[in-house]
Order: C-alpha cells, then sequence, then structure tokens
C-alpha cells in the first residue's frame, strides 16, 4: 500500500465564457506541449489524489 497516487495533467483553453477541457493525461510533457501548440490562454491543472489512509 505505499504506491504513489498518479498525478493526472488537465489541460484547458478559455472559450468564452468558460475554460473547456482539451486534454487529460498523465503524461507531464505531452500536457506541456499541447498547451504550447495552442498558445494563448492555456492553462495546465496538476491533480494528484491523497493517499488513502485506514
Amino acid at each position: 500500500m505505499t504506491d504513489k497516487p498518479a498525478t493526472t495533467y488537465i489541460v484547458s483553453v478559455f472559450d468564452k465564457p468558460h475554460w473547456r477541457t482539451v486534454l487529460t493525461t498523465k503524461d507531464k510533457a505531452k500536457a506541456e506541449a499541447l498547451a504550447k501548440e495552442i498558445g494563448d490562454k492555456v492553462q495546465i491543472e496538476e491533480i494528484t489524489p491523497k493517499p488513502k489512509k485506514r
């Protein structure tokens, strides 16, 4: 039970009037490459679940 929770990267682009998710991946390089390709008004969120305590 010492497995590290996997980080998920969410790439979103601003599409008026809301942010729209374009890609959800576990690969940080892929997320950064897509964000660079899109250009303006892009955000990358990192989500790492907390380990369960028992």
